[in-house]
C-alpha cells in the first residue's frame, strides 16, 4: 500500500512538472471577396510590432491561396497572441493603401479587433492559446 501511494505521489509530481504542450490554432476565414491573390496570416506575442509580425523570429506566419477557408498553425507554444490576416489580392507582399491611408485590400484580426483610423491595438486582438486545439473565425473586412 505504501509503495502504491509513493508511486502515485511520484507520478503526480512528474505530471505537475511536465512542460506545457504545444497547441494548434485553426482559423476559419469568412467573407473573402474574391479568389484573387493570397491570404497572409501571422500570429505574434509582441504588442510592439502587431499587426505586422515581420521582426518577430518567434511569430507564426503562413501564406495560403485566397480560396483557402481554413488556416492552421501547429506547434504553437502556449501564450497570448494577436492574429492578423491580409487578403493580398495582387500578391505583392504588402497592404496596399489608397491615398496613403485607406486599406485597398481585405484585413481581419483575432477577436474581431476594431479598426478605426489605424490598425487595432494588440490588447484588442490578444487571445490566449494553450494546449490542444483553439478554433476561431476571422471575418475579412474591406474598407474600399
Amino acid at each position: 500500500m505504501r509503495r502504491a501511494l509513493a508511486l502515485a505521489g511520484l507520478a503526480a509530481g512528474l505530471a505537475a512538472a511536465a512542460p506545457a504542450q504545444a497547441g494548434e490554432v485553426v482559423i476559419t476565414v469568412t467573407d473573402v471577396r474574391s479568389a484573387k491573390g493570397v491570404i497572409r496570416a501571422c500570429m505574434t506575442t509582441r504588442a510592439d510590432i502587431f499587426p505586422k509580425c515581420v521582426n518577430d523570429p518567434n511569430a507564426y506566419r503562413t501564406v495560403v491561396p485566397a480560396t483557402t477557408k481554413e488556416i492552421r498553425f501547429t506547434g504553437v507554444k502556449p501564450g497570448a497572441y494577436g492574429i492578423a490576416l491580409l487578403h493580398d489580392e495582387n500578391n505583392n507582399g504588402k497592404a496596399d493603401r489608397a491615398m496613403g491611408m485607406m486599406p485597398k485590400e481585405g484585413y481581419g484580426f483575432s477577436r474581431d479587433a476594431p479598426v478605426k483610423m489605424a490598425p487595432p491595438k494588440f490588447k484588442d486582438a490578444v487571445m490566449q492559446v494553450g494546449e490542444g486545439t483553439q478554433r476561431l473565425t476571422i471575418k475579412m473586412r474591406y474598407f474600399l
